[in-house]
């Protein structure tokens, strides 16, 4: 069974949340139950002082009677958590007691009560108060805290005629108290629950937070690009989602927007291909069929125009039979061209030589228009793998644009050679013209679409970029309305000829 992605993050960290709490809660109540009980055992030694203090004097004057009253009187303060106080001597046998019926007994050593001196193994005055203390059940299932306090040999008790001491015993006695735990163990109850209730609140709002941004954050935005995806994928390349916030989500979504909207340009693209491939290929055979027709009615103008040559105005009529049969032959062989591309014929070849002899095929009409036109080719470059005629095709092509572009005014039209990045050789040619206008940059290289008017055929540039594509290569374009063009051919180095970066100069 599917999980989904949302769940499993409201599990993991819900559990990481619950352990968190959970740890910080079980600290938290030792830490608090630990000084309760730090507490209550200062407090039961504070009082085993008093006692002590207070029966001091009866302890020296051996006024057993009023020791006993004493210590019956403060065992008596059962509301004050006091259940039990004793006096034992070094043997274990209670001396005093609250108790009455544990006067004169023994004590075992392995008791609660004096099992602490004997498995610490070290003399009871050395030990600190939490190894004087120890807890233990009553019969009646209370718990109790029991603090004893050594009775020392003072030098009264050593040289005292009614109850005199030997000096060299260090120890004469010890008091015990024992008090409830009555009012601790419910204190840690209530904290127990008080931490715990807030512990399950914390979980259930950290979880139900969770929750919230998860749904918010992560489960809407990946149903909303699931059913995208499954909407593209059936076809609907229309499909947009909506904004998802600024986050990686979000990106994805504007990122899955910008593809839908690139295939579906793509798409309409590729049907466009499609319909001018059979445009083209019907295109081709018409042209083909018109062709020799075309012939023929170009050669009989030719020849009535020879016969009437006498006949200014019969002959200014086959002039214009002749130049526009003329045009419609080029417009028929630029469709054969674009149609039936040639495969090209590759060999290495020098491409300043090329561009060389591209430019003097069109010099004449250059100047006749008034276009100045400058090399800067870069010497000694790589030869690449190309057809020399395509290559010069492309290059007189684009430089008949560019003296189209500049107009009757005239203009300047700059041929650059260089070496280009990752083993390519660029071609740039710029010109001063009028430039190209936005919107018609995207359709510039489509069949048919031309800015000359009847002046052209709109079939130069798709040719060009036919060739350069077939040599593996790219055509781009970069123009400003008022400020020129620049078209940029760039021909791929083959392996062998790839070499390091020559020095540039300029020629002109």
């Amino acid at each position: 069974m599917r999980t989904r992605i949302g769940t499993r993050l409201i599990l993991g960290a819900g559990l990481a949340t619950a352990l968190a709490i959970g740890g910080m809660a079980v600290a938290v109540l030792r830490t608090h139950s630990a000084q309760l009980m730090a507490e209550r055992t200062r407090s039961a030694d504070q009082l085993s002082e008093t006692i002590k203090s207070a029966t001091h004097f009866d302890m020296m004057e051996n006024r057993r009677d009023n020791l006993h009253r004493q210590i019956q009187a403060v065992g008596g303060l059962s509301e004050q958590g006091i259940r039990k106080v004793r006096v034992f001597n070094k043997e274990g046998r209670v001396m005093f007691s609250s108790s009455a019926e544990e006067i004169g007994t023994s004590l075992d050593i392995r008791g609660e009560a004096c099992y602490v001196c004997h498995a610490e193994g070290k003399p009871l005055e050395h030990l600190d108060i939490q190894a004087r203390a120890r807890t233990f059940r009553a019969p009646d299932g209370t718990r109790l805290l029991g603090v004893i306090n050594p009775i020392p040999n003072s030098p009264s008790c050593s040289t005292a005629a009614c109850h005199a001491h030997s000096p060299k015993q260090r120890l004469l006695g010890v008091l015990d108290v024992n008090v409830s735990l009555t009012q601790v163990d419910q204190e840690i109850t209530r904290s127990r629950n008080v931490i715990l209730g807030s512990a399950i609140l914390a979980i259930l709002a950290g979880s139900l937070m969770l929750w919230w941004l998860n749904r918010r954050l992560v489960v809407r935005p990946v149903a909303a690009l699931v059913a995208g995806t499954e909407r593209v994928t059936a076809g609907d390349l229309s499909t947009s989602i909506p904004y998802l916030g600024r986050h990686e989500l979000g990106h994805l979504a504007k990122s899955f927007n910008e593809m839908t909207k690139n295939l579906s340009d793509t798409q309409r693209q590729l049907a466009q291909a499609d319909k001018l491939a059979s445009v083209g290929r019907l295109a081709a055979g018409v042209a083909h069929e018109i062709n020799n027709p075309l012939t023929g009615v170009l050669s009989y103008a030719s020849l009535l125009r020879k016969r009437l040559d006498q006949d200014a105005e019969a002959c200014e009529d086959l002039d214009v039979i002749v130049r526009e049969t003329v045009r419609c032959r080029g417009i028929i062989r630029g469709l054969l061209d674009f149609a039936r591309p040639t495969a090209p014929a590759r060999k290495l070849i020098d491409l300043n030589e090329v561009i060389r002899r591209s430019v003097s095929v069109v010099m004449t009409q250059l100047s006749m228009n008034k276009v100045d036109l400058s090399l800067h080719l870069t010497p000694d470059l790589p030869e690449v793998m190309a057809d020399a005629n395509q290559i010069q095709q492309v290059v007189v092509n684009l430089i008949l644009n560019a003296a189209d572009a500049i107009g009757a005014e005239g203009g300047t039209i700059r041929a650059t050679t260089r070496l280009g990045a990752e083993g390519t050789i660029d071609v740039l040619l710029e010109d001063s013209g009028k430039g190209i206008a936005p919107e018609d940059l995207p359709r510039i290289f489509e069949p048919f679409f031309t800015t000359k008017g009847n002046h052209g055929t709109g079939l130069g540039l798709a040719v060009s970029w036919g060739i350069v594509e077939a040599h593996g290569g790219t055509l781009t374009v970069q123009s400003e309305p008022g400020k020129g063009t620049c078209f940029t051919l760039i021909l791929p180095l083959s392996a062998e000829t790839r070499g390091g970066e020559p020095s540039l100069t300029t020629l002109t």
